[in-house]
């Protein structure tokens, strides 16, 4: 296997029927991955299939849409199914989350149990609550896990910290925060101890549990080999990443909304996924019940070694997964869904710029995978970078997000402030904008194939809503001409200077 991921033991029954839900997740996508190559046979459940359609093992399992929010949607998933695997959990500010966890779980153990399955595994958060009251995101988490189990399927629950892997939520935000500021000044939780454990060694347990009697009906607290502060991440992560000492200063006046707040401009995280992390960085996350060791015999990894491995695989642009793959449940942009657009029907304002061109099919959809990123988006990049601060300001992702990798594309993937909606190689790239808008925007090109060239159709769309949204899309409409025309322009132009194959 290739990642930080690889040298985990094999699942115990090949013939196991496996379900996955969450299987467009960072955790889930991952452990398909193991699933599948290990012999088992793997469907996976997801809200939008086409997001799982580039991946390697893709040929080698089944899909199935489904929505846990739906309790209808979930009788064909659980269809002929021995052990399904709960990867899912929301996350956000908004007020009615938990109880969307709440439904969530409560649907997935009620047809779970219709099903008559053997086991569901649950990953859920690590958290004492008897050493002080629990984060909500800790809370929820392990409110999950008592409804899950609460049903009459065994289910095993496996509890973990910080996970450390490449374009992992916890990795993303402590390599930022350390690359980006070599003073800074933090709230107190840089002193609240926390055992972190490596993307491999959660695949491992995970994959320990499947089937195994010992450990149903039971919850198991995972984590790596050290326990340590996280300041003395901060500082673990400076010395493997060979940064000078960053210097730390711990101050009481920093709420978790302002300390969100600035996550959200120093890191990739948006305030409103950064918020509810923050929250449970209050809370000592510390393995207490070493049961595990007796049911799945593994040795976990130390966090200087994941770091190691997670930056090696950074620097190789070897990311298989990564945190924008999540569907978080609930929050916006809905659901992709590449053959049928979003705004058909609707109202929609339209910036059409259509350029032919001697260039390749080929050559413009490499150029227009490419955007974004490190890269850019070659014109009016200062226009950009503005437009991402000011969505930070108002609470929005931002164009800090960058891309899973410089090149290539697929359904889901994150691109700055924007996500891969739709994709058909040589012909159709869509992007659906995630900022914070009075209304939906996309951008789309389309790629005509036509005798000794090409003819690219680049579509900007927004879809208003109400009064504001108009007036939001006219009072940038001067702008898009220093965007647009040119954008299109320099595609082809960069699509010509590329060498045929």
């Amino acid at each position: 296997m290739t990642d930080d991921t690889g040298g985990l033991p094999s699942v115990s029954n090949d013939k196991t029927r496996v379900l996955v839900a969450g299987a467009t997740g960072y955790i889930g996508r991952r452990l398909v991955a193991e699933l599948s190559a290990s012999g088992s046979r793997v469907r996976c459940l997801a809200r939008t299939p086409g997001k799982l359609d580039a991946e390697p093992w893709r040929s080698h399992v089944e899909v199935t849409a489904g929505n846990v929010l739906d309790r209808s949607s979930l009788v064909d998933a659980f269809r002929d199914v021995d052990v399904a695997y709960y990867l899912i959990h929301s996350i956000g500010s908004d007020a009615d989350w938990q109880a969307r966890d709440r439904l969530a779980a409560e649907n997935f153990r009620d047809a779970a149990a219709e099903a008559g399955i053997d086991q569901i595994i649950y990953l859920g958060g690590l958290g004492d609550s008897a050493g002080g009251e629990l984060s909500p995101h800790l809370a929820s988490r392990h409110e999950v896990g008592r409804l899950l189990a609460s049903g009459p399927v065994p289910t095993t629950e496996l509890r973990a910290a910080v996970v450390i892997g490449s374009g992992s939520t916890s990795f993303e935000m402590l390599r930022h925060l350390t690359e980006v500021l070599p003073v800074m000044t933090t709230p107190r939780w840089v002193e609240t101890r926390v055992q972190p454990i490596a993307v491999r060694d959660v695949l491992a347990y995970l994959t320990g549990v499947l089937g195994n009697r010992d450990a149903y009906g039971r919850v198991f607290e995972i984590g790596g080999t050290d326990v340590m502060t996280y300041r003395e991440m901060m500082d673990l992560y400076s010395s493997v990443a060979g940064l000078r000492n960053r210097v730390i200063i711990p101050v009481p006046v920093l709420s978790p909304r302002l300390s969100s707040l600035w996550v959200g401009l120093v890191t990739p995280l948006p305030a409103d996924i950064a918020r509810p992390l923050i929250d449970s960085l209050v809370n000592e996350v510390v393995v207490r019940d070493h049961s595990i060791d007796t049911v799945v015999p593994h040795h976990p990894i130390g966090c200087r070694e994941a770091i190691e491995l997670a930056l090696q695989r950074v620097g190789e642009l070897d990311v298989s997964t990564h945190w924008t793959d999540a569907e978080l449940y609930g929050r916006s942009p809905a659901d992709p869904i590449p053959t049928d657009p979003a705004w058909a029907g609707a109202t929609v304002l339209v910036d059409r710029q259509i350029v032919r061109t001697t260039a390749s099919p080929e050559a413009l959809f490499g150029v227009i995978s490419a955007l974004g990123g490190e890269r850019g988006w070659l014109v009016g990049n200062w226009l950009w970078i503005i437009r991402g601060w000011l969505d930070l300001f108002a609470g929005g992702v931002g164009m800090r997000r960058g891309r899973r990798h410089p090149s290539e594309l697929r359904v889901g993937d994150v691109v700055d402030s924007w996500r891969v909606e739709a994709l058909e190689p040589g012909k159709l790239v869509r992007l659906r904008a995630e900022m914070r808008l009075p209304g939906d925007a996309w951008i789309e090109w389309s790629i005509a194939p036509e005798p000794g060239g090409a003819t690219l159709v680049q579509r900007a769309l927004f879809r208003p809503r109400g009064l504001l949204g108009r007036v939001y899309w006219h009072s940038v409409a001067p702008f898009h001409r220093f965007i647009f025309g040119p954008l299109a322009r320099e595609i082809t132009q960069q699509a010509k200077e590329r060498p045929r194959r």
